[in-house]
């Protein structure tokens, strides 16, 4: 028994002399990438679903399997984003992803190197994030659901809603980047309706309730809430609010109504991650993010909730009802 044991260690020790160091050595590496988004995990099921489901049809890549990521998530706080991509960039991810506006700037600004994809509801040009849409070069490309008379064309639906209204609300979060120009287009769409603008700004899950609550002071009668990932998070709170508030509320997107709001119009959030997973899938298969270009969201939809248009004791016109893309009841 000792002489067998022994040869077999010596045949052992003379395969792996013959075999060339750099087979033993070769073993398949899962690649890891970074997703830093503006918000909470527990805000982002919907949106992780979606980005998931993208990867998968690319290779496919599963998390877990042939794919890690790690996530970063600044639970609203813009100020701790540049410090969650650095560390994402410190280790050495494949593929960083910036989800949200401010999370692709910081994004872009912790590394040249590594490949990025961003998702925004922004501009990404007017943002700084890319030069050029069909175009972007450098190592950053990604989705984008922008829209630049989005705010406008909400207000108006709004306005169809609830003519007789002639005060509205805006909540907007002027930590964002997109905050002036959110507030801008506002503005100038109710100039031209005729109509009484005023504005709250909030962060945070306890500032929203304040800002509802000044916005009562100032006898606003129905409220637009432009994209944000803050808000987005939030939109449960959102919805509470509505109802407690009864303010006909508009948002951008579809997962607002879901929950229990109103209206919303824009384009779909999760199809834009699923959209981002697919590209990180390219680039993780050989592509260049520079040579990939922004995809840009071309259907956006109309959502009304009839449930909660009873609540709120509306009469929405059938108009504006024949013109939706989805009617929840």
């Amino acid at each position: 028994m000792l002489r067998v044991r022994r040869r077999d260690l010596i045949l052992a020790v003379g395969a792996a002399a013959v075999w060339p160091p750099s087979a033993r050595a070769q073993q398949p590496t899962v690649p890891l990438i970074g997703f830093l988004r503006d918000s909470s995990s527990e805000a982002s099921t919907a949106i992780l679903l979606a980005f998931r489901q993208g990867l998968k049809e690319t290779s496919p890549l599963i998390e877990g399997q042939s794919v890690t990521i790690e996530y970063r998530w600044s639970e609203g706080d813009y100020d701790r984003l540049p410090s969650l991509a650095a560390e994402l960039a410190q280790r050495r991810v494949a593929v960083m992803v910036g989800a949200g506006e401010v999370a692709a700037i910081a994004a872009k600004a912790a590394t040249t190197t590594i490949p990025i994809v961003f998702v925004t509801g922004d501009d990404p040009v007017q943002m700084g994030i890319v030069a050029n849409l069909n175009r972007p070069a450098g190592n950053v490309t990604g989705v984008t659901f922008h829209s630049g008379n989005l705010g406008a064309k909400g207000l108006e639906l709004l306005h169809e809603v609830a003519p007789k209204v002639t005060a509205i609300g805006l909540l907007v979060n002027t930590n964002s980047p997109a905050a002036a120009a959110q507030v801008q287009e506002a503005q100038a769409a109710a100039h031209a309706l005729g109509l009484q603008l005023h504005s709250a700004s909030a962060h945070s899950e306890h500032e929203i309730d304040l800002a509802f609550a000044v916005l009562e002071e100032k006898h606003v009668g129905a409220l637009l809430v432009p994209g944000n990932a803050v808000f987005t998070g939030q939109r449960d709170q959102l919805v509470a609010l509505e109802a407690r508030y009864r303010l006909p509320t508009m948002q951008n997107i579809r997962e607002f109504v879901i929950a229990g709001g109103l209206m919303s119009y824009g384009a779909s959030i999760t199809d834009a991650y699923r959209q981002a997973g697919v590209y990180v899938g390219r680039i993780l298969n050989g592509e260049k993010p520079g040579d990939l270009p922004v995809i840009q969201s071309v259907k956006f939809e109309l959502l009304i909730n009839l449930k909660t248009a009873k609540a709120l004791s509306l009469d929405l016109p059938a108009s504006l009802l024949a013109r939706a893309d989805e009617v929840i009841e």
